[in-house]
């Protein structure tokens, strides 16, 4: 076509040719050209009418031997997830205040400790020492001040009998010697009390009940203030800390009470959101959120664990897959239209995340109120799978208290998806404020 074309330009070009036949060679080719282009568009090739089509396409089957299940659309909280890691709120690094040997280290890695319970004991002969000497140091000055004292008493009976026997200045003095007696009695409590302080520091107590994490020193090294030696956090003060996205936590307020899940436990605890960081990160956009937890043993200090976020609701189609019909990757569903004359249509569907048992939501391809075809056998199936569930909810309420799972008590878990999904594909109607 493109050759003939050519020939007809080339032709028209040529100066042998009249001005009136150039102008209908033109024409002659672009007719030939738009009429080849209409034969491979198909327009001379006969087409079959829609209505015959799907008149032909639709068949009739024996609806006793099928059981009716309505498409239903169903409403369910959607939620979102936050990773994070649990960090104690009362954490402490036992050190010594003083420089000695130590002696004895009376708890390891993992072990539990009360308030004021003794977890190092340091070397005492010094400080021992340094007591017995403040203690003569203050027998000396309490003896100085006794004599002092008396020399003073002596020397004003006298003045009272005669009064030129002793001058004002020597009288004077001896009230001074005194005073300075009564100084140095001072002097000596305080460094008496100040050897008492240093001996008790070389028996180091646990500041607050907890469980030790790491020890820093072994018996015979050398402490020295500040370095620690141990290191506890308390049990009690288990928070999980987690990044949330700033559209979710703007909606979260302080004393909200928030599911989380440890994978580690395979168990959900109720948290309550304890501090809201008033700062964004700026670069994730994201604010800090610690949410405190109840106390388990099998909690730890940097486990892993999720905060389950509620962020509105969905809907979606569900569907039991055994009424499926599945050809390689396709889909496939009987859908009845037709009650009357028994009139089915084989319809390709789409579908997304599986729930419990062998239920599954319908992305595409069914609309709210259609009737699919399902065997009596399979209706069976489903209703037993429906008991199972119903059964295997009273045993979560019963184990509640036990595992720290806290779900409605009573309610039948969905038989389509589990509640939420990080699916960018699944529809979300509302986003909702998470209240106290």
């Amino acid at each position: 076509m493109i050759g003939f074309a050519t020939c007809l330009f080339r032709f028209s070009g040529n100066p042998r040719v009249g001005g009136i036949g150039r102008p209908l060679v033109i024409l002659l080719g672009l007719i030939v050209l738009a009429l080849t282009m209409a034969w491979f568009a198909g327009l001379f090739t006969p087409k079959i009418s829609p209505e015959r089509q799907a008149t032909a396409a639709v068949p009739t089957v024996d609806l006793s031997r099928f059981v009716l299940f309505p498409v239903e659309v169903r409403e369910k909280p959607f939620i979102q997830e936050a990773i994070g890691t649990l960090r104690a709120a009362r954490r402490t690094n036992v050190a010594a205040r003083i420089m000695a040997r130590i002696e004895r280290i009376l708890v390891r890695a993992g072990d539990s400790v009360e308030a004021g319970q003794v977890l190092v004991e340091l070397d005492r002969a010094a400080f021992e020492a340094q007591l017995r000497q403040a203690e003569a140091a203050l027998e000396a000055a309490q003896a100085a001040l006794a004599q002092a004292q008396d020399q003073f008493e002596r020397a004003r009976k006298v003045r009272e009998v005669n009064p030129g026997a002793i001058s004002q200045q020597e009288f004077t003095a001896l009230e001074m010697q005194v005073r300075a007696a009564e100084a140095n009695r001072a002097k000596a409590e305080q460094a008496l009390a100040e050897a008492k302080v240093m001996l008790e520091y070389t028996i180091i107590r646990a500041p607050q009940p907890g469980i030790i994490v790491d020890r820093f020193a072994e018996e015979g090294d050398i402490a020295q203030p500040g370095v620690p030696l141990l290191s506890l956090y308390d049990v009690t003060s288990l928070r999980l800390e987690v990044a949330v996205m700033e559209n979710l936590a703007i909606h979260i307020r302080e004393g909200a009470k928030l599911k989380v899940k440890i994978d580690a436990l395979g168990e959900e605890f109720e948290g309550v959101v304890d501090e809201k960081v008033p700062q964004a990160e700026a670069t994730t956009r994201s604010f800090l959120i610690k949410v405190k937890l109840p106390q388990h043993p099998g909690l730890y200090e940097g486990m892993f664990g999720r905060l389950i976020i509620p962020a509105g609701t969905r809907r979606h189609l569900c569907l039991h897959s055994g009424a499926i019909e599945r050809v390689g990757q396709l889909e496939f569903v009987k859908v009845l239209l037709d009650p009357s004359s028994g009139t089915v249509e084989r319809r390709l569907i789409k579908t997304g995340q599986r729930g419990y048992g062998a239920w599954v939501e319908v992305l595409s391809g069914l609309s709210p109120g259609e009737q699919i075809l399902v065997p009596k056998e399979l209706a069976e199936q489903m209703e037993e799978e429906l008991r199972r569930m119903s059964a295997s909810a009273q045993l979560q309420d019963q184990a509640a208290n036990a595992t720290g799972f806290s779900r409605t008590p009573g309610t039948v878990p969905d038989e389509c998806c589990p509640p939420g999904s990080s699916d960018p594909n699944v529809p979300r109607d509302s986003s909702q404020p998470v209240s106290p």
